[in-house]
């Protein structure tokens, strides 16, 4: 665009302003705002999920300003915490890497000539799997041979079962466990493909065949829940229509909520990755996060280039962010006292607590997310 648009200023109208079409060359400033413009737009809002569901399963009335408040109440808070973070994630070195001047090497690619190839042809190429031929996403030989054996389909399958055997040609498929290794570093992939592979094809399958949790009467892999028969969970019998309530008594006649045995570990291995990322940032960055909350309530000063870059600006006010968080609290509980009222049983103590386990959560799953592409 700098090249292209002209570069005369034009004055405004009965005003002192003066205005060109021309945006100048692309800075880092620009480029920051463009990620985070996309990835805010690109992630749907979880609190959304809520509203669906309640809406689809338990057929509630929401009324769309409550929606509405909900979705921007739970997005925003997010940016209330990361400003109370801004000194560990934003000014630290080790956190910026975006923007960086590269020279081509002689017979080879940037790494931004490398992206633009890449994103042309996965784009193309995406039209065979996805439009043309969507079943070779997952091509089953054990399954084609043995086409009436169940432990064969449970082994073999690419969709339902362990996919041993089996290969697919879609992008998505093939990425399906490290989302895109064309941006996630090598170190982070090797340690997603171990724990893929322990987890899946060690833990599982052992898991299954000894009967862990009655697995057999279950598929090995699958989302849905089940009930003692294997058919699936009537969410209706355990739940008090009128009230919108758990029922005990329903439940205990019915039967215990049952799931595959995939999605049993894969619950159990989330919740330990929360008490692991803890761990790990404080073994590997619990120096660096030490030492930038010392310059943030002190007088020492990394010194680094990137900090003193950034002192030539003039820094957001904090009381912004505390604004935002306490708006945006404040919302969420009342569209969630008021606004859901009856169609949920959450008092607002409950909306304390998650934010509280938010917070802390915020800052080691940022630097994860920064150091390995992966939260």
């Amino acid at each position: 665009m700098e090249r292209m648009l002209p570069k005369k200023f034009v004055r405004v109208p009965g005003t002192k302003w003066i205005i060109s079409m021309n945006p100048g060359p692309f800075n880092q400033k620009e480029h920051a705002l463009i990620s985070v413009f996309a990835n805010t737009g690109n992630i749907l809002p979880q609190a959304v999920e809520i509203i669906i569901v309640l809406k689809t399963y338990y057929h509630k009335k929401i009324n769309l300003m409550v929606a509405m408040m909900i979705a921007l109440s739970t997005q925003l808070l997010g940016y209330g915490f990361a400003g109370l973070f801004m000194k560990f994630l934003v000014d630290s070195p080790y956190m910026w890497t975006l923007h960086e001047t590269e020279k081509r090497p002689r017979g080879l690619l940037t790494r931004l000539q490398f992206f633009t190839v890449a994103f042309v042809s996965s784009f193309a190429y995406y039209i065979v799997p996805g439009y043309l031929f969507p079943s070779i996403s997952a091509l089953s030989f054990v399954c084609w041979i043995w086409k009436d054996s169940v432990i064969a389909h449970q082994l073999g399958a690419g969709r339902n079962g362990l996919g041993i055997g089996s290969f697919g040609l879609d992008w998505q498929t093939i990425t399906g466990y490290t989302s895109d290794p064309l941006v996630t570093p090598p170190f982070a992939i090797n340690n997603i493909m171990i724990g893929f592979i322990i987890a899946f094809y060690i833990i599982t399958p052992i898991a299954y065949w000894t009967n862990s949790f009655e697995a057999k009467r279950f598929p090995i892999f699958s989302s849905n829940t089940f009930d003692i028969h294997g058919q699936r969970y009537n969410v209706s019998n355990v739940i008090k229509e009128e009230s919108f309530t758990f029922d005990e008594n329903g439940y205990n006649s019915y039967s215990q909520m049952y799931m595959s045995i995939f999605r049993v570990y894969s619950y159990g291995l989330k919740f330990a990755s929360i008490t692991a990322a803890l761990v790990h940032v404080a073994l590997h960055h619990g120096k660096d996060i030490w030492q930038q909350f010392k310059e943030a309530y002190g007088d020492q000063t990394s010194g680094d280039v990137h900090s003193r870059l950034m002192k030539k600006y003039e820094p957001i006010p904090k009381w912004w962010f505390y604004a935002i968080l306490v708006s945006m609290f404040s919302l969420a509980i009342f569209s969630c006292q008021r606004g859901l009222g009856e169609n949920t049983e959450l008092p607002f103590w409950v909306i304390a607590v998650g934010c509280v386990v938010g917070l802390l959560l915020v800052l080691p799953n940022a630097i994860i997310c920064a150091t390995t592409g992966w939260e």
